[in-house]
């Protein structure tokens, strides 16, 4: 997918019941010009995903969904392409692939995340398989039987942070997933998947740049600060993996990834990605403020513009605050429309 001419937006909600509200929220960011829906995908914590996607797809009438982000750990590789294919068969292309290692998923069960290598041959499977393609998996030619003729080309956007993981995503993916809103975090990680991109003889433009964080829109920052501490939280949880892998080198790790985890004690992932969570009071409000999108519309505008400045096309909101419905409105009523042509 080359970079398309407008930011495109997403909304992303944990699957929390009652389920009903989560499509009802879908529907109504549809209606507010949001293109995709998004869900967590950590299959003990939230609900089931793709149950909901089928509901979601037969009660929009465009909008894209996929999980933000699934990972090859969970489900068998072929399990998930015949979702993905099926799901295309019922409602047209609607579906698209946020891909990760398994951080919450894997590890919530009590086993490790998988390996960079794991998920590349992953994606190369299921991709195959849903385009009605023949592809190797455990020693043995498959393809779909009841796929007849040509499939879906299933885009795949895969989200990291750490330079091994960046360097994958260039050389193998349709899409770049950066899990925070930082501008000078972002510059690094996007010159990195396109300078990977580039010595694996692809197009770096060809590869989709995406921002998913938290936003929220309204007058009382410090209540939305406190709100969406959690999110700090889950980033230095990632970032921990990398310090603990590349220690203080700011080649390989940006001294702003770092620094902030310095106090870090741990992480609980009984509270992952909610408000509240008891690890994340060691994140200071400038990085609530620099991770997420905080405010009135306009600093919402502003932010963004700096963010689209930087090579991003798809922005993804993090709703997991008390005002989910309000952000959508104001997103739909004012903050879009600066983005259309």
């Amino acid at each position: 997918m080359a970079r398309s001419s407008e930011l495109t937006f997403g909304a992303v909600l944990q699957a929390n019941p009652p389920a009903r509200k989560l499509v009802e929220r879908m529907q109504l960011a549809e209606r507010h010009g949001f293109t995709h829906g998004w869900t967590f995908d950590s299959h003990v914590l939230w609900q089931e995903p793709f149950v909901l996607f089928s509901e979601i797809l037969s009660s929009t009438e465009q909008m894209i969904v996929g999980p933000m982000v699934t990972n090859p750990g969970t489900r068998d590789w072929t399990v998930l392409a015949s979702m993905f294919a099926t799901l295309n068969e019922l409602y047209g292309p609607r579906t698209i692939c946020g891909m990760g290692r398994g951080d919450s998923a894997l590890r919530y069960i009590g086993k490790k995340p998988t390996t960079l290598a794991t998920m590349v041959e992953s994606m190369a499977v299921i991709k195959s398989l849903v385009a009605g393609r023949e592809t190797t998996y455990n020693e043995k030619a498959l393809r779909f039987p009841w796929l007849h003729g040509a499939g879906w080309n299933l885009p795949m956007w895969v989200a990291g942070y750490g330079p091994k993981a960046l360097a994958t995503i260039g050389g193998h993916a349709d899409g770049f997933v950066l899990q925070l809103a930082d501008p000078q975090i972002l510059q690094w990680t996007v010159a990195a998947v396109r300078e990977a991109a580039t010595e694996a003889g692809r197009d770096p433009d060809d590869i989709t740049i995406c921002v998913v964080a938290p936003a929220f829109v309204g007058e009382g920052v410090a209540d939305q600060r406190e709100q969406l501490r959690w999110f700090g939280g889950m980033v230095g949880n990632h970032v921990a993996d990398l310090v603990k892998r590349y220690g203080a080198d700011v080649s390989m790790v940006p001294k702003a990834l770092s620094d902030y985890i310095a106090a870090r004690e741990g992480y609980d992932y009984d509270h992952h990605g909610k408000a509240g969570n008891p690890s994340t009071d060691f994140v200071p409000d400038d990085i609530v403020d620099r991770f997420c999108v905080l405010g009135p519309v306009e600093a919402h505008i502003e932010k963004l513009q700096e963010l689209r400045g930087l090579g991003v096309d798809h922005f993804g909101l993090y709703l997991m605050h008390d005002d989910i419905e309000g952000t959508i409105e104001a997103y739909g009523e004012r903050v879009i429309p600066a983005f259309r042509s």
